[in-house]
């Protein structure tokens, strides 16, 4: 006898469906009110002897040199025999001892990675997070771009989307065409080195703007917004990181046009890969009938296909991971991202490896999990030296030939 089951009458309108977003935006708020305590804004870390050797290079004793020189911030604290320096302390440093690795903005623009993926859940904001970060830790500038209107990345660095983003701090004014640069929207962050161009739940108007203006305004070129938006970032800024929306809109086909490589965080399991083929797919398709009519094209420097919240107790990974690498050759990179549990504290906090306390009773466990991260962050940093080589190379083309 078949199991009778209880009827559910529809009965969850709108109203109701607003009640819940109203309870989970206070519950957010009182979550990020506790985790950025005490006035709800994010810290940066701090740095010993021992990490600013690691970041510039150098033993510690050289380190305890150069500070008591007193040619660089000292790291001195008051009341404290060990010295600890601030984030931007530490960056004054990598800028001075590793000089020679930094952009020379007279020769070259800046560098632009666009992180993407069609699914939610594959550390796509995290991966963007990190770049940021670690980047910064080399010394250069970088600006980083929300395109995603849930805003994951905004809130990753500090700021709320539903309370703290208006439409002008957002990439929307730009796709409504009421500027032709992204230099308005820019906000500094808490973490020295990095300023933000935030997203919020208003951005999703966008996919409305761009087609309304594709089909009334002649020879408008709907993909080439955000790219020509950044001209003066990429004057200003070393390297400029975009974030994306789970999905092939016309947002994500702008910051893929925008960028000179793209970076794809996929875990290796079969659903995800699946989606990435899907992905890779739509959009030479897009690109291919966008460009077809007007004789366009578009190329990229490079493209990293990164194994992201990889499980080495998973057996069936091992297979993924062999599709993975047969469907995309060179283009994976021998670098994998564990699944950690300090990665996941980390996210807790709003934040990510690089924002915890490396004096903590957690420091080694940090490390391990902070190292696949610095792997990452330094193959993509060679790589967008190859990018500022190529401009430098295209100038001195461009000079000889006049």
């Amino acid at each position: 006898m078949a199991t009778k089951h209880k009827p559910i009458a529809p009965h969850i309108d709108i109203e109701a469906l607003s009640l819940v977003a109203e309870t989970s935006t206070s519950v957010i708020q009182q979550a990020r009110t506790s985790m950025l305590a005490p006035q709800s804004k994010k810290a940066p870390p701090t740095f010993n002897s021992a990490r600013l050797a690691e970041l510039c290079g150098l033993e510690i004793n050289q380190v305890q040199y150069l500070a008591k020189k007193g040619e660089l911030p000292s790291g001195e604290q008051p009341g404290s025999t060990r010295r600890e320096w601030s984030l931007q302390e530490a960056r004054i440093w990598i800028r001075v001892i590793k000089a020679d690795t930094l952009r020379d903005p007279r020769r070259s623009a800046a560098a632009t990675v666009t992180v993407a993926n069609f699914k939610g859940g594959v550390s796509k904001t995290t991966t963007a997070a990190t770049l940021a970060q670690g980047l910064s830790l080399l010394g250069h500038k970088v600006l980083v771009i929300d395109t995603d209107p849930q805003g994951s990345l905004t809130t990753l660095f500090g700021v709320l989307p539903d309370t703290e983003v208006e439409a002008e701090d957002t990439i929307l004014q730009l796709c409504a065409g009421e500027t032709d640069s992204i230099m308005s929207s820019v906000r500094p962050t808490y973490w020295d080195g990095i300023d933000l161009v935030a997203a919020a739940p208003v951005l999703f108007n966008a996919e409305f703007l761009l087609p309304a203006r594709q089909k009334s305004e002649p020879d408008f070129a709907f993909w080439r917004v955000l790219d020509a938006g950044l001209e003066d970032a990429r004057n200003l800024y070393d390297v400029i990181i975009i974030d994306t929306p789970p999905s092939l809109s016309y947002i994500t086909i702008n910051s893929l046009i925008a960028a000179d490589g793209i970076v794809m965080p996929l875990p290796p399991n079969a659903l995800d890969f699946a989606s990435s083929t899907q992905f890779w797919t739509l959009f030479t398709e897009v690109c291919s009938s966008l460009f077809e009519a007007r004789g366009e094209t578009k190329k990229f420097s490079f493209i990293d296909i990164v194994l992201a919240r990889v499980d080495r107790a998973d057996a069936v990974s091992v297979d993924v991971r062999e599709w993975i690498v047969a469907a995309y050759g060179a283009k994976v990179l021998p670098i994998e991202i564990p699944k950690t549990s300090i990665a996941a504290t980390a996210s807790i906090g709003f934040g990510t490896v690089y924002d915890l306390d490396s004096n903590s009773a957690q420091a080694k466990t940090l490390k391990r999990a902070r190292d696949a991260y610095d792997s990452l962050v330094n193959h993509v940093a060679a790589q967008i030296a190859g990018v500022w080589e190529y401009d430098v190379e295209a100038g001195r083309a461009l000079e000889a030939n006049n």
